[in-house]
């Protein structure tokens, strides 16, 4: 049976890109039959990677059927994948974020969970000598998720392991890292076709945080005025998204990639209160910025209180 391989739910570059990495190791390096499959439509800096290194987009899943064999990348939240993830034959987990818990296997399997910035990051040390076979479209994939996890470099995640394979690539491909780097954070800006439940949705993830379910945004942009001139539908669709997303609350953080800092978006007074228990943060309207605030894993999601 074909290997399926996937990140999690509202794909970002990493979980766009990482999937087609990991099926071309298997299919090409490793002689298994795998397909690269997403949970979702990716994003724009996702579309832009898949158009610019002329990859095919992955087909997106619909239905995940019990028993079939799949490689987790990206997550290990069983909240961000298929509902009948554990009734699939998970056979692989290559992730950089916190053990969530939750995921059952019939079988020992290969986890790899670095602190690292990126999958990608991962992959190219798993994959080792073998890179060497690896088509400038691999290469090409890899460079951007990184460049993307660790908004090239800004980001509080990036580590020295990240930096250095991300210019070892881009050397190899003889990329400019910064003209490349601004190519796709224009990509990324770009959100004038998305609705505001779209945007909501575009990066987000759910999280229970002292009993109150909170589905945590970030739209990272070069542009955030693009996105803070629809504050105001933006903050009355937070309301449609919860009921329809079965959460209490939207917590919408905007970061400005280019002056390091995040604008987080008050639609209430429970979010005024998240925003200043989490972030000892004084709130005076409907939104507040935090200066600094780049990273939803390592500044926002583990300094959430309600």
């Amino acid at each position: 049976m074909t290997i399926q391989v996937f990140g999690h739910k509202s794909p970002d570059t990493d979980s766009t890109g990482s999937p087609i990495i990991w099926a071309w190791y298997l299919n090409e390096i490793k002689g298994q039959k795998a397909e690269p499959v997403l949970l979702g439509q990716p994003n724009t800096e996702a579309a832009f990677m898949l158009e610019r290194w002329g990859l095919t987009m992955p087909r997106v899943l619909g239905k995940l059927d019990d028993g079939a064999p799949v490689v987790i990348v990206d997550t290990n939240n069983p909240a961000e994948l298929p509902e009948n993830i554990n009734s699939a034959d998970i056979q692989g987990i290559i992730d950089h974020h916190k053990l969530v818990g939750g995921l059952e296997t019939k079988g020992p399997i290969e986890i790899r969970v670095e602190p690292l910035a990126c999958t990608a990051t991962i992959m190219w040390k798993m994959i080792g000598k073998d890179m060497a076979q690896a088509p400038k479209e691999i290469k090409g994939a890899m460079l951007t998720c990184i460049l993307s996890d660790t908004l090239e470099f800004r980001s509080p995640t990036t580590t020295q392991e990240d930096k250095a394979i991300a210019h070892a690539l881009a050397e190899d491909l003889g990329l400019d890292i910064s003209a490349y780097a601004a190519e796709m954070f224009a990509a990324k800006s770009d959100v004038s076709e998305f609705s505001d439940a779209e945007l909501i949705r575009m990066d987000s993830k759910e999280y229970t945080v002292d009993g109150v379910k909170l589905r945590v945004s970030v739209l990272e942009t070069t542009a955030p005025e693009q996105v803070l001139s629809r504050k105001d539908s933006l903050m009355a669709s937070m309301k449609e998204v919860c009921a329809e997303d079965g959460v209490d609350e939207v917590t919408l953080f905007i970061v400005d990639i280019l002056n390091e800092e995040a604008t987080m978006l008050i639609p209430n007074d429970r979010v005024k209160t998240i925003a200043e228990k989490s972030f000892d943060a004084t709130v005076s309207g409907d939104t507040v910025v935090l200066p600094g605030v780049m990273s939803r894993k390592k500044q926002i999601i583990p300094n959430l209180k309600a």
